[in-house]
């Protein structure tokens, strides 16, 4: 399958512009979601034997394998449900924002096939939270899905930075009831002035008020993640983990897109977020340093340049306890995330 999709389907996806394949992309997914018997058969396929290898247990939450889905694939709720027949182990949608926004003006998605790299400066394109919420309570709901479902927030482009932490509260209002696990997106590089939501005093303030109102929810309280960028300090990371630890937080993301330029990219004259292989190192030196600090106390998906099972098996041994793909999927095809479950699993054996 993997060689299908690099011979014949990719090279006519990478005729396409970046973002009408993604567009493609996401239809085609849409459109399996809608044939559970299909999906039904693929699951089964794909499943590891639980008796052996699962479930990945996170948050109180059981994950069929440690393989998921970042946000930005599925902005809008429309082709999650197809997620476990493709081999993912969970999925998460988003970044969706309070109002509904268009996004960057196009062209913002730029492959780079040679370095498998993708930059974007999508920013936040979604329908908004109030569209992604009536989507969702027509779909499966909490306890009768294949995979947890997480669910990205992040800033509305037109909310200032004083208004940020009201903004978010509207997004997790409306969405928490519908999702498995939530995270707080304050490290996307295509907002202006998101990224300084990691300074010490706002990130204090935002996760202050959403963890309080999780808090409140009782017995309906949903995990919650931070997502960070690759490109903090680490005295920065010492701050965001003191922030966690201040206000209960159940887990990082770790990592969002680079603004960094390595290597070849030091001539790419393209503004906006790197991901994919050159990411790697750096992704994964930071989640090392998060479970160092922490002691493997704080629960971590590692993101950033996994293209095969040693590039994910390295992100798990740093200290991650599940991890997620985009750009890979884009260059290994829609059933990756099967084959680098099954690769773990290999490993795992061995």
């Amino acid at each position: 399958m993997d060689s299908f999709y690099e011979k014949v389907i990719r090279p006519w996806f990478f005729r396409m512009d970046s973002e009408e394949a993604h567009e493609v992309g996401v239809k085609a997914m849409a459109v399996l979601g809608k044939l559970p018997p299909i999906c039904r058969m693929l699951e089964a396929w794909h499943r590891l034997p639980v008796k052996r290898f699962g479930p990945v247990r996170v948050c109180g939450l059981d994950f069929p394998n440690a393989v998921g889905l970042a946000a930005g694939f599925d902005k809008n709720a429309t082709a999650w449900p197809a997620a476990a027949a493709m081999g993912f182990g969970h999925v998460e949608i988003g970044t969706v924002t309070a109002l509904a926004q268009p996004g960057n003006p196009s062209p913002r998605m730029f492959r780079f096939p040679e370095q498998e790299a993708v930059i974007n400066r999508m920013g936040f394109n979604n329908e908004g939270a109030e569209a992604v919420t009536a989507r969702l309570a027509k779909q499966a709901p909490r306890g009768q899905r294949r995979i947890p479902l997480g669910i990205n927030l992040g800033k509305s482009k037109v909310t200032s930075l004083d208004a940020a932490v009201a903004d978010y509260l509207r997004s997790f209002e409306l969405l928490a009831d519908h999702a498995d696990y939530l995270v707080l997106n304050v490290s996307s590089p295509n907002t202006p002035g998101l990224r300084e939501l990691q300074d010490a005093s706002r990130l204090r303030e935002l996760l202050e008020a959403v963890a309080g109102a999780n808090s409140a929810r009782g017995e309906a309280r949903r995990p919650l993640f931070l997502k960070i960028a690759p490109d903090l300090s680490y005295r920065q990371i010492d701050e965001v983990l003191g922030a966690i630890e201040a206000f209960g937080l159940d887990g990082i993301i770790a990592t969002n897109t680079t603004l960094a330029r390595p290597g070849f990219f030091a001539t790419v004259d393209q503004a906006g977020g790197l991901s994919g292989v050159p990411l790697r190192e750096r992704s994964t030196q930071i989640i090392s340093y998060i479970a160092k600090s922490m002691r493997g106390k704080l629960p971590i998906i590692g993101v950033g340049g996994i293209t095969d099972a040693a590039s994910a098996g390295e992100k798990l041994d740093a200290g991650a306890s599940l991890v997620q793909l985009y750009t890979g999927m884009i260059y290994r095809g829609p059933f990756f995330a099967a084959a680098l479950a099954h690769g773990l699993a290999d490993r795992q054996r061995r």
